[in-house]
């Protein structure tokens, strides 16, 4: 008999009410300790209860987890670095690379599992709620199923988000999935279908969202925007806020679903700059809360356990360095590179300044405020660990929020990412004018100076080979480094602002779609084992070299 994973959470309520009926005479009283998914989807205050935990359902499938491809994306783009087996994170900074294995019980079943669970749930959920709540209202005689028209469109808006962007982040990962929309039966197991299509059903649940906010249903009486700050842990979005937001992972999804250079520069650009320019206005910040049930486990807990579970590499952070050390660094063969002699001396701001590692211990408190994002550990705390992928330095952004119980406020959307979607869009338009305003303003919080008057995507930034940043690994031997361009300017500000700060695994889908990940790495995780198996399909990997799903060797020649 076929069944599907993403069948189950709608053969529950099924299976209950099967129970109900033939077991009739025991159910005369019934228990309200138990869930009851029939009787939440019922009611309208019960459907909006629904759509109210949509967001950080969506949430812990993607951040709040340990175990999961957020944590193998940050390793397999080299934003962080471990040698240890937990979560895959040594199998998935290796180079060579390794396959992604999607054998029956393989080490990193779970984690390559729990995002596809998760997020294939949350858009069950969310499509449920919005035929139900389509449904009330259309028997409703006062044209809303909840108290105002107002508070329906509050409520089908948001259920849209999080619909589309569960499908969006669905297709930023695998290879297919599950396309399931209100339109869908509960009952009914869509077929999978490739990411390129998820994304478009992803887009057009977003467009529905902002349709929907944008609507004159949204002010009609009461109770509608802004949303409630439980929805989103502290976020009280008005009606323009949300707005913007959506358009933000609009954005997100369009440019993040390549899979190579060729798709990226495919990429619809006039839609992204015309989201990103109207996205958010502000970083979108969530506030972790243990008490709350907010929380982002990876990046502002366990990395920070102990140096061997969030060592950072020089591969990428040593282009900010300035003094040459970087250079020597790539100047050595792959094999022989020993990333904890690098002392980065860089203007930006986000590093710790000073000339010397006791200078930098000096400037680096161990909770890091303001600017800097990154921590020169003392030399008494250093692992016993060697080579390429070891450092001085530690991403401390998030330490805080581990100190306080878990506790703080999280940059989940920084306004410089999507200000730099903007800038790619730019940039690939030619229009370099427009590209530099938005990187400079970066660059100019951060210690950096202009990039200059640029008039080639092959111009270097200005500063001269002793002062510019990025420095890039040069082809065709990639053993040398020159000033990065534009291009590689925006790179950087983007790479440095979502490092362990993003909705869903920014480095990884850039640096894919940029072609900047180390040869052979993995271009997307395949449908897992589990969901092929209750479709009586057959599975497979990626990445390692096999065809069709790892990448070339890049523009850093990593």
């Amino acid at each position: 008999m076929r069944q599907s994973i993403i069948r189950l959470a709608s053969a529950a309520p099924l299976g209950l009410l099967m129970l109900a009926g033939c077991n009739k005479e025991l159910l005369d009283v019934p228990n309200r300790d138990n869930p009851d998914v029939a009787r939440a989807y019922s009611s309208p205050a019960g459907v909006e209860s629904v759509i109210s935990g949509t967001f950080q359902q969506l949430w812990n499938a993607t951040v709040n987890c340990n175990d999961c491809l957020n944590t193998q994306a940050h390793l397999l783009a080299l934003e962080g670095y471990s040698e240890l087996n937990n979560f895959g994170m040594g199998q998935r900074s290796a180079i060579p690379r390794n396959s992604i294995s999607n054998d029956r019980g393989n080490g990193q079943a779970g984690a390559n599992y729990n995002a596809f669970g998760g997020l294939s749930r949350v858009a069950r959920t969310s499509a449920n709620a919005i035929r139900a709540l389509n449904a009330l209202t259309k028997a409703s005689t006062s044209g809303s199923a909840l108290p105002s028209k107002a508070q329906d469109a509050r409520a089908l808006s948001f259920a849209y988000l999080t619909l589309g962007a569960a499908l969006g982040d669905l297709a930023l990962a695998y290879d297919s999935a599950a396309i399931v929309t209100a339109a869908v039966p509960s009952d009914a197991v869509p077929k999978l279908s490739g990411y390129a299509d998820v994304a478009k059903s992803a887009l057009l649940m977003l467009d529905t969202a902002v349709a929907v906010a944008s609507g004159p249903n949204a002010t009609t009486g009461t109770n509608g925007f802004p949303i409630p700050n439980s929805w989103i842990n502290d976020n009280a979005l008005t009606q323009d806020q949300f707005v913007r937001l959506v358009k933000s992972f609009r954005a997100k999804v369009r440019a993040g679903i390549a899979r190579s250079p060729a798709e990226r520069a495919a990429v619809d650009w006039n839609a992204v700059i015309t989201d990103a320019t109207n996205g958010i206005a502000t970083d979108f910040v969530i506030t972790m809360s243990s008490t709350a049930g907010w929380g982002c486990l990876y990046d502002c807990n366990q990395m920070f356990v102990e140096t061997t579970w969030g060592m950072l590499s020089m591969m990428y952070l040593g282009m900010a360095d300035t003094s040459g050390a970087y250079a020597n660094f790539i100047a050595t063969a792959f094999n022989f590179r020993e990333g904890g002699a690098v002392l980065i001396r860089t203007p930006d701001q986000r590093f710790p300044q000073g000339a010397t590692r006791a200078a930098q211990n000096a400037d680096t408190p161990e909770i890091v405020t303001g600017r800097r994002y990154l921590f020169n550990r003392l030399a008494g705390s250093d692992v016993p660990v060697a080579g390429w992928g070891f450092s001085q330095y530690d991403h401390r952004r998030w330490f805080g929020i581990r100190k306080n119980s878990n506790s703080g406020p999280y940059t989940a959307i920084n306004k410089v990412e999507i200000d730099m979607l903007a800038a790619e869009g730019y940039i690939r338009a030619g229009n370099f004018a427009s590209a530099a305003a938005l990187i400079d303003a970066s660059r100019a919080r951060n210690g950096l100076a202009s990039v200059g008057a640029i008039t080639g995507a092959t111009q270097p930034v200005q500063g001269g080979a002793n002062s510019c940043v990025p420095k890039v690994p040069q082809a065709p031997g990639f053993n040398t480094v020159g000033c990065g361009t534009i291009m590689e300017a925006m790179k950087w500000e983007k790479r440095m602002e979502t490092a362990f700060s993003c909705t869903f695994m920014c480095w990884f889908t850039d640096s894919r779609g940029w072609g900047d990940l180390p040869e052979k790495s993995a271009l997307f995780w395949a449908v897992p084992y589990q969901e092929m198996d209750a479709r009586q399909q057959p599975f497979y990997g990626t990445g390692g070299g096999i065809a069709n799903s790892s990448a070339a060797k890049g523009t850093y020649g990593f």
